[in-house]
């Protein structure tokens, strides 16, 4: 529906203006060309009426996809059948390109590696293995380098046992130079660098793991030292309901800066996604935001991003973002130099009611096979029920 695509459009539109008024700014700061008492280069950078990036980075609110890796149509192993739900629709560089800042990355040893898998109990088989790791990291590595003003968020379930394994992954890849250290990241709820500090600093890429002994060892962040989380799966979009992990501290806890808002089904259906994506997900932001002492997510994870009955994701990081940056309902109506809560009257398309479940998909797709129509084959996922082991496949 031309709703949902008016507000990808409307984010794609704001990450090119962004990335333009940054760039020049580090031009102007690599001249010395400062206010003397800012920390920041002159002139303020300001987007459709917003100052860009001049907030801590835990200001702000960024899509993320549920394990981003696992996409419809993504080859299989020669010779293997896989057996696996799958979470998204298009690529990851095309995630990102589409304004995805997140990923949720299962890593597995695999074949003498670490892949990305899809699996249960720990470990990879080859009917749900997608690919080695690195091919998705040289993904991330080229976007960071093409899009100098962007940051990148990934999150591991981490089922790696290689000793410095991931960190001689990541380094691999080419992505140690864009490392935030762990040593810069706030311990006790503090404020986060802002977007601008971070991007002139070049640390653009967060890693955060499941496995708490690798901070120490590898410099990797302990997920839930820094994240608060709510919980995964079927509990995560139940209405009027929003409870903590059993990994995380408490929702309203004031010890960790950034939240993370679980927002997608224990078993994932394209066609349930326009409808969950819906009114749905606004009032479950609701939900998680007072359940969180009145904190809007940082990072909302869900499934088939694209998809809606309405604005969708996007409309709804729009709004989240309107909020935060200027009090007003869209990033739109925010007026430069304007007092908090003083928006412009601007018209929006209004979300649409759901009239069906099939919905509408937007965004600019590179599928990971070449096909010359959108075409999303049903999953034999009936059978699979009957296992209890699926209930781990999240």
């Amino acid at each position: 529906m031309e709703t949902a695509r008016f507000w990808i459009h409307v984010h794609r539109l704001q990450i090119v203006v962004q990335a333009f008024i940054v760039e020049t700014a580090l031009l102007w700061a690599r001249l010395n060309l400062f206010v003397p008492e800012a920390k920041l280069p002159y002139p303020l950078l300001f987007v459709f009426g917003w100052q860009i990036g001049g907030l801590p980075f835990n200001k702000y609110s960024w899509l993320v996809t549920h394990n981003s890796f696992s996409i419809v149509d993504a080859p299989s192993l020669p010779g293997v059948q896989r057996l696996t739900f799958y979470n998204q629709e298009d690529t990851v560089t095309n995630q990102l390109m589409n304004g995805v800042r997140g990923l949720m990355l299962d890593m597995y040893d695999f074949d003498g590696d670490i892949w990305l898998c899809h699996s249960f109990r720990g470990q990879c088989f080859n009917f749900t293995a997608f690919q080695p790791a690195i091919n998705t990291l040289r993904e991330v590595e080229a976007f960071l380098t093409q899009n100098p003003t962007e940051i990148v968020t990934i999150i591991i379930e981490d089922y790696v046992h290689t000793p410095k394994g991931l960190t001689t992954l990541f380094t691999n890849a080419g992505l140690d130079k864009y490392w935030f250290p762990v040593a810069k990241m706030p311990k006790k709820g503090e404020d986060w660098p802002t977007v601008n500090e971070m991007v002139q600093a070049n640390h653009r890429l967060l890693v955060f793991t499941s496995v708490a002994s690798k901070e120490a060892e590898e410099g990797i962040a302990y997920q839930w030292k820094y994240i608060l989380e709510n919980e995964a799966g079927d509990p995560g979009v139940k209405p009027g309901s929003c409870p903590n992990r059993k990994e995380s501290r408490p929702l309203n806890s004031k010890s960790a800066s950034l939240f993370l808002m679980n927002y997608f089904p224990t078993f994932p259906v394209e066609d349930e996604a326009c409808k969950e994506h819906s009114a749905l997900l606004a009032d479950m932001i609701g939900t998680c935001y007072k359940a969180a002492g009145i904190m809007m997510p940082n990072f909302l994870a869900v499934n088939f991003y694209m998809r809606s009955d309405g604005g969708g994701v996007f409309y709804d990081l729009d709004s989240m973002n309107g909020q935060r940056l200027c009090g007003c309902s869209t990033i739109a109506a925010c007026q430069a130099g304007a007092p908090f809560g003083s928006c412009k009257n601007i018209s929006i398309p209004t979300t649409s009611p759901i009239t069906n479940t099939a919905g509408s998909f937007s965004g600019s797709v590179q599928f990971s096979k070449s096909a010359s129509t959108v075409y999303f084959p049903n999953r034999l996922v009936v059978g699979l029920f009957s296992f209890p082991w699926i209930m781990l496949l999240l």
